[in-house]
């Protein structure tokens, strides 16, 4: 075994001047777990002529990825920066020379985690990607260390911190989307081009990690359902709070015999739900196992030192196996085929908001609609409507399949007393 381990951090932004801090502040410690000095030989940045700060004066800086995964000294590449193909070719060279991956990159591992891993077993090498979901909070070694002798039935949780940002100010405060986004922007929550946080696609990708290792189970990106927040209405969270709900963008991932769902959308929480209180930017995943029961696991979901001690936990686990002489035995092939349920088999309650015309037999009509399809209600409020002949119906139905909603839906839109359906969501954690 080495006497100290040469690293080749790929980024310097947030999360890579945090791991360098973390590595460089808790040093003693770190050697004292693994049994080795830990160093950052090479840093591979965008701009060589911008000033850094680094506490190692060795630590070489490089623009050229070369330097990094050619180096024969370098044992270990952590991954920091970012992005999908480009990356995916850098970290690929890298295990091709039999150097260790650690990466805080969900797009990554979400669309070609299976491959990186193929790629790692092939040379022996270990990937480790803690930091790809939910940021400081463990829940990836949770699955596969501490729950791995339990059947994992169902995963639920808030896996992105600044759509959870957005509807606690919009909860608290009766502040409107838009104006909540450019609040979180200017704060550096949100990104200049929030595509992916507010259209559920982040967390979408982070639940396909998650369930890939929940259900070992080869899940793509592409079997998740995706709905997110934008244009998200101030009246749905109000309505929500006078039928006892908190509104969250919740992840869904759900494993029966009939096979799994995975969902992430605009959800309805009962205000007494743990999730319910999960407010701000942290995140927190439920994980309900056959003989576990129910664990919940909470915590800051993105940041500098969040991040950070996770992907520096990660390159522990590295050296450890590295101690070991088990590097490379990690990856274990998905052990079931993949099979998704169907809409008759997907089983929710449903949360509508719909306008209709103020006349008679209006109720009778939607009623005789739902019957039909057998969707029954827990809760119904009705109030008048800002137009005079008009009312506004909010109603929580009881557990009904996809398929059948479906179907009631496309009926509605056929009525004449309907002006709108303005609002569906998914009701969670009732029953």
């Amino acid at each position: 075994m080495k006497e100290t381990i040469s690293v080749g951090l790929l980024g310097l932004g947030t999360v890579g001047s945090g791991v360098i801090e973390i590595l460089e502040d808790h040093k003693e410690s770190i050697q004292h777990k693994t049994g080795c000095n830990v160093n950052i030989k090479t840093v591979l940045v965008n701009n060589l002529s911008k000033p850094r700060n680094l506490q190692n004066n060795e630590t070489k800086l490089t623009d050229q990825y070369t330097d990094i995964t050619q180096d024969p000294e370098i044992d270990v590449v952590v991954e920091v920066m970012g992005g999908i193909d480009h990356t995916l070719k850098i970290l690929m060279e890298a295990i091709e020379n039999g150097k260790h991956i650690v990466t805080a990159n969900k797009d990554l591992v979400a669309q070609y985690g299976a491959e990186l891993l193929e790629a790692t077993q092939r040379n022996k090498c270990d990937l480790f990607y803690e930091a790809s979901v939910a940021g400081g909070i463990p829940i990836l070694r949770a699955i596969l260390d501490g729950l791995s002798s339990d059947r994992i039935r169902k995963m639920m949780g808030i896996v992105n911190g600044t759509t959870n940002y957005i509807l606690t100010k919009m909860s608290k405060e009766g502040v409107d989307f838009d104006t909540v986004l450019k609040e979180a922007q200017d704060l550096g929550f949100a990104e200049a081009d929030p595509t992916a946080d507010v259209d559920g696609l982040d967390a979408a990708r982070k639940m396909t990690i998650l369930s890939i290792l929940g259900f070992s189970m080869p899940i793509n990106l592409e079997d998740v359902q995706i709905k997110g927040i934008r244009g998200l209405s101030l009246s749905d969270i109000n309505y929500a709070k006078q039928l006892g709900y908190s509104v969250k963008l919740i992840g869904v991932a759900d494993h029966s015999e009939n096979g799994a769902s995975i969902s992430v959308e605009p959800t309805l929480l009962p205000l007494d739900h743990p999730l319910s209180s999960v407010n701000d930017e942290y995140n927190a995943v439920y994980v309900y196992g056959d003989a576990v029961g129910e664990t919940m696991f909470y915590g800051p979901g993105a940041g500098k030192f969040p991040t950070a001690t996770a992907v520096v936990s990660d390159l522990i686990a590295v050296i450890k196996s590295l101690r070991l002489g088990t590097s490379g035995m990690a990856y274990v092939q998905p052990q079931f085929p993949k099979k998704m349920k169907t809409k008759n088999d997907t089983i929710t309650k449903k949360y509508l908001r719909l306008h209709v015309h103020d006349q008679p037999g209006m109720l009778m009509e939607l009623t005789k609609i739902f019957a039909q399809y057998d969707i029954s209600f827990d809760q119904i409020i009705q109030r008048k409507a800002d137009a005079e002949d008009e009312r506004e119906l909010m109603m929580i139905t009881h557990q009904v399949s996809e398929a059948d909603f479906e179907r009631a839906y496309e009926e509605l839109g056929k009525l004449s007393s309907i002006r709108s359906v303005d609002s569906v969501f998914r009701v969670e954690g009732s029953e």
